[in-house]
């Protein structure tokens, strides 16, 4: 069984810092490409918003509304992804959902995200 699971969450105050963890169970059917989404309050599942993605290349995207502020990179102990998240803001609070398992240019995925693995997502919440 394929496991996505996140880590680091929290509650924090406009400016502050955040780390959030991704790991994915191993399984030959699985790449390694990974990314992390986000559910706006509100919002729908289908309405989630991608943050950042990086492909079994290597190659990275990451959103307009977070660059310079979010990175994404790979955990080299463990089968995952880390998301840095510095400068936050209140109109970053969200679920954010880590998936993994796609084809093709990180950037693609960040529009029409198509990934067949999903986490239950970790809560982040900024307040001003």
């Amino acid at each position: 069984v394929v496991q996505v699971v996140e880590s680091g969450g929290g509650s924090v105050q406009t400016g502050e810092s955040l780390t959030l963890s991704c790991e994915v169970t191993r399984h030959p059917r699985v790449n390694n490409c990974m990314g992390w989404f986000r559910q706006a309050p509100g919002k729908d599942r289908w309405e989630r918003e991608g943050i950042a993605i990086i492909d079994i290349n290597g190659g990275t995207a990451v959103a307009s509304s977070v660059e310079g502020r979010f990175t994404i990179s790979r955990d080299s102990a463990k089968n995952g992804v880390f998301l840095q998240m510095d400068s936050l803001k209140p109109e970053d609070t969200g679920r954010y959902y880590c998936a993994a398992d796609c084809v093709g240019a990180a950037r693609a995925h960040l529009a029409h995200p198509n990934l067949g693995y999903w986490g239950q997502g970790t809560q982040v919440t900024v307040s001003s």
